[in-house]
């Protein structure tokens, strides 16, 4: 082997052993993806608008009234009504991270009575649909716990309303009304969780009674509160 080959191939020698270090040290660097449960968190999740919740609602008047018959007001004059327990559907889009708007969905049907002045009169029943529409804000940086403060508005459509006790009719008007929002989700994992929620409504009706002979106002303002199921999509 001629001299200069020699040099040629013990200069290869030394930068292969300079390099590498090197190149052990630039590995070492490099994330290492591990194996079994923990190489979930290697996979890309695509961030989805989309959320549902499934819960139970608790629908709690705060009720009053000012009633008058033929004109005149009728003293001491309120009414009692029921609260009622149902299943509820509501869906979320997030336009941020923070910023969702909510649409709630759900059937509740109330039982009216007399109290005050007309304690002992049963009144009569009405079904009642609700949707409501919150802007929410949603607080991050609590790990799975994300709480959200919300604020909207409320439509009210009552229906098959039926007299009862010797009134001949009963008829109550469609309303609209404010409401406000409290309430957090717990994150069992990227898509499930639990949540409770509080909302208040200012709402109020017209009423008729006996085809208007007995007309008012009632104030149902009442107090939702509910537990169920989180999905996020």
């Amino acid at each position: 082997m001629s001299t200069s080959a020699s040099k040629g191939i013990a200069a290869l020698a030394v930068a292969a052993a300079l390099c590498a270090p090197l190149s052990i040290a630039r590995a070492a660097d490099l994330p290492v993806r591990p194996e079994g449960p923990e190489a979930s968190a290697y996979v890309p999740v695509q961030w989805s608008p989309w959320m549902v919740r499934l819960r139970v609602l608790g629908v709690m008047p705060d009720e009053g009234a000012r009633l008058s018959a033929g004109g005149a007001p009728l003293a001491g004059a309120r009414v009692d009504i029921s609260d009622t327990v149902v299943p509820e559907l509501d869906i979320s889009y997030f336009f941020t991270k923070n910023i969702a708007a909510e649409l709630i969905l759900g059937v509740t049907r109330h039982g009216i009575k007399g109290d005050g002045s007309l304690s002992g009169a049963r009144i009569g029943n009405t079904w009642l649909l609700p949707p409501t529409l919150t802007l929410q804000y949603h607080f991050d940086g609590f790990g799975p716990f994300k709480p959200y403060l919300g604020a909207g508005v409320n439509y009210s459509i009552f229906f098959d309303e039926q007299a009862r006790g010797g009134f001949t009719s009963l008829r109550l008007s469609n309303s609209v009304a404010p409401a406000l929002q409290a309430g957090f989700d717990y994150m069992l994992d990227a898509h499930w969780g639990l949540n409770l929620d509080v909302k208040k409504l200012f709402l109020d009706t017209k009423v008729k009674l006996n085809a208007g002979a007995v007309r008012g106002r009632v104030d149902l303002d009442p107090w939702i509160f509910g537990g169920g199921i989180t999905y996020k999509f």
